[in-house]
């Protein structure tokens, strides 16, 4: 290794300018898609330097000792001895993934020649190659086959992309049109689980929205009978839980209009987490004669917030798992599927502040899901807001610019109609 450092001070722990950095190993993706701008393939713009010798930058002060270690620690790597891919390595990764992806075929150096003019020869390629496999990033399946991408080389895939694929005018409006015609909150959920699948041609996952983090928009109470009555209670995610009550005693229509106008003056707009604080004060705001009825009604309202209905997950599309995509483990990963505990683990561990979330493979924690990969967002609201989270499950070979963009263009749809239902 040559003993030279650039002139201007080195600053510690950076890189020089223009020099190849790290891959993130985040499972976050940013709100822009994620991750850093690629270059384009083939391309390679190596850092300018004005050197002098390592030994003179240090005793002039242009160096440190620790930022000198450090630099040179950093041209070893620019020279094959760390972990640092050049330009023309990623691009070679990118193109590989791009190829398997689409024809599930193994692709070989001639193959990215061809299709991806790289400007340099087949045998460059091959180089390039062994140094992604040596890394880790790429695999041979068997002797006389091309390479593949292995987890850690789609998941450098993911966090350099440099854009999603955008959903076209006319699939916009199409899921505009589609989900706009629900009904109710089931109907939303269930044409949103749909849509997913049949956008991304992998199994989709939707959340129904946590009651915990829902609000009170509106309670209505039906006399069905002098001694029974229907409660409704409406939330602003456009939940809708009904529940039969049994009153003590007979009460007329003007009892329970004034226990209706109570409850709505008291809980409209209050999150359900903080409606049982408010519920305990309410008896007192009731006439003294109608508290029994009042209390088997507020019972069941308590009854109704405690219960977890928001545990529950919607599962379509997993026909679109075929055993070509799986050397092996399909059946425990359909049997995963069925869980619905298995599930909530999932979406739960996918929760984060970024506005998707990608696992790939081993970061999935649960075992029978680590030869998938999961694409996740929260609907209904950022962060601590979000009502849950939908998102699509396939395998590792996946096309991750398609499900990217229809995970967050469905998410940010579904939050729409919830928000104005």
């Amino acid at each position: 290794m040559a003993d030279w450092a650039p002139r201007a001070p080195w600053r510690a722990g950076r890189r020089a300018s223009g020099g190849p950095r790290e891959p993130r190993s985040s499972g976050q993706v940013a709100d822009h898609g994620v991750g850093k701008q690629a270059a384009p393939l083939g391309e390679h713009h190596p850092p300018r330097l004005v050197c002098l010798p390592l030994g003179q930058a240090v005793r002039h002060g242009a160096l440190g000792a620790q930022s000198a270690i450090e630099l040179a620690l950093w041209m070893m790597e620019c020279q094959g001895g760390g972990h640092v891919l050049d330009d023309r390595k990623l691009a070679v990764l990118r193109a590989i993934v791009r190829d398997y992806v689409s024809t599930m075929e193994p692709v070989g150096s001639k193959t990215l020649v061809d299709r991806h003019h790289l400007d340099v020869s087949p045998a460059t390629i091959r180089n390039d190659m062994a140094v992604l496999e040596e890394q880790g990033y790429i695999s041979q399946p068997h002797t006389s086959a091309g390479r593949i991408p292995t987890d850690k080389g789609y998941r450098l895939f993911v966090d350099r992309l440099s854009g999603i694929k955008p959903l076209s005018a006319a699939e916009r409006r199409a899921i505009e049109t589609f989900l706009a015609g629900a009904y109710d909150l089931d109907d939303v959920v269930l044409r949103t689980v749909r849509l997913l699948a049949q956008l991304t041609r992998q199994v989709a996952l939707v959340q129904y929205p946590s009651l915990t983090r829902s609000a009170v928009r509106h309670i209505e109470l039906v006399p069905i009978a002098p001694q029974r009555l229907l409660l409704v209670l409406i939330t602003d995610s456009g939940r809708v839980e009904q529940r039969p009550v049994d009153l003590p005693e007979p009460s007329d229509e003007a009892a329970v209009g004034h226990l209706r106008a109570v409850l709505n003056a008291c809980l409209d707009g209050r999150r359900l987490a903080e409606a049982a604080s408010v519920i305990a004060d309410l008896p007192e705001r009731v006439q003294p004669g109608d508290r029994h009825n009042a209390a088997a009604v507020f019972s069941v309202i308590l009854d109704t917030l405690v219960e977890r209905h928001e545990e529950r997950v919607v599962v379509s599309g997993a026909a679109n798992l075929t055993p070509a995509d799986f050397s092996q483990g399909l059946r425990e990963v359909l049997e995963s599927l069925e869980e619905q505990v298995v599930l909530m683990r999932l979406l739960g561990e996918s929760a984060g502040e970024a506005s998707v979330t990608i696992r790939i493979g081993a970061e999935n924690e649960v075992e029978g899901l680590r030869s998938t990969s999961l694409v996740a967002a929260a609907y209904g609201g950022p962060g601590d807001l979000a009502l849950a989270r939908l998102g699509v499950i396939g395998p590792t070979r996946m096309d991750y610019p398609t499900a990217i963009g229809a995970v967050r263009a469905v998410a940010r749809y579904v939050g729409q109609i919830l928000a104005g239902s």
